[in-house]
C-alpha cells in the first residue's frame, strides 16, 4: 500500500473542488482531480496539484453514473492501492425565481438530484470497502440551503436537503470504521456562481448577502476548503456533523452598529 494518503475529490477541475484538492495535495496527499466537462479545467487543477507535490490522476466520470463512480474508485486505488478521503462535490443547479418553481421540467428536477444527491450515494458505495481500510473519512459538499430551504432553485434546495440527510444516516451506519460530515456554504464567491446569474446578477446579490448577513463576507472557494480538508484530516471525534460556513447566516439578519 502507498505510504501517502490519497484522495478523492469529485468535480475538482474548478471551484471548490479545485481549492480542496490542490490543499489536499499541499497537505502531503495524492490526489484524483475528478472532471465531467472541461478536461482544461481539471488538467490546470491537476498541474497546480503536482507543483505541491501531489503525484495526481485525472479521471472523467459523471457521478450521477453509477458504472463511472466505480470506475473512478477503482482507478484511484489501482493507482496507489488505497483510499483515505472522498469528497462529494460535483454539483448541477438550476436557477430560478422562487415563485416560479411549479414551471420546472420534472425531468430537470430528477437530473439535479441525481447528481447532487444520488451521485454522492453512488460514490460512497463505491468507495466504502477501501475507506474502512484505511479508517478513512467522507466529507459531503452541501450547502446551507437544504438547511434554510433557501437557494437558487427548487431542485437544489432538496437536492441538498435529501444529501445533509444522507449524511446524517451514513454517519450512524459507517461508524467507527469511516467518519461522515458535510460542509454547508452560504455564498460562495465562485465563477460558477457568477456564470449562472451572469455577472451584474451575482454582484447585486452577493452584496445584498454580505450587507445582511452578521459577519459581512461570502466565503471564497478557499474558506470552504479549509473546513473540508480539516473534517477529512483532522477532526478524528467528529462525525454527523453538518457545519455551516455561511458567515452567520443561519442566525437571521443581524442589525449593526
Amino acid at each position: 500500500m502507498n505510504g501517502r494518503k490519497v484522495a478523492v475529490v469529485t468535480g475538482s477541475g474548478s471551484g471548490v473542488g479545485a481549492a480542496t484538492v490542490l490543499l489536499f495535495a499541499q497537505r502531503g496527499y495524492d490526489v484524483v482531480v475528478n472532471w465531467s466537462r472541461s478536461e482544461r479545467e481539471a488538467q490546470d487543477s491537476a498541474a497546480a496539484c503536482r507543483a505541491a507535490g501531489a503525484d495526481v490522476l485525472v479521471q472523467q466520470a459523471d457521478v450521477a453514473d453509477d458504472a463511472q463512480c466505480r470506475a473512478l474508485v477503482a482507478a484511484a486505488v489501482g493507482r496507489w492501492g488505497r483510499l483515505d478521503a472522498l469528497v462529494n462535490n460535483a454539483a448541477v443547479s438550476l436557477f430560478g425565481a422562487a415563485a416560479k418553481w411549479d414551471a420546472l421540467d420534472p425531468q430537470a428536477f430528477h437530473q439535479v438530484m441525481g447528481v447532487n444527491t444520488v451521485g454522492a450515494f453512488q460514490m460512497v458505495r463505491a468507495a466504502l470497502s477501501h475507506l474502512k481500510e484505511t479508517g478513512g473519512s467522507i466529507v459531503n459538499v452541501s450547502s446551507i440551503a437544504g438547511t434554510l430551504g433557501i437557494g437558487s432553485s427548487a431542485p437544489y434546495v432538496a437536492s441538498k436537503g435529501a444529501l445533509n440527510a444522507l449524511t446524517l444516516y451514513l454517519a450512524r451506519a459507517l461508524a467507527p470504521q469511516v467518519r461522515v460530515n458535510a460542509v454547508c456554504p452560504g455564498l460562495v464567491t465562485s465563477r460558477w456562481f457568477a456564470r449562472g446569474m451572469g455577472e451584474a446578477a451575482a454582484d447585486k446579490v452577493r452584496e445584498g448577502y454580505e450587507a445582511d448577513v452578521p459577519l459581512g463576507r461570502s466565503c471564497t472557494p478557499e474558506d470552504v476548503a479549509e473546513a473540508i480538508v480539516w473534517l477529512a484530516d483532522g477532526a478524528r471525534t467528529t462525525t454527523g456533523e453538518l457545519l455551516a460556513l455561511d458567515g452567520g447566516m443561519h442566525l437571521g439578519r443581524v442589525a449593526r452598529r
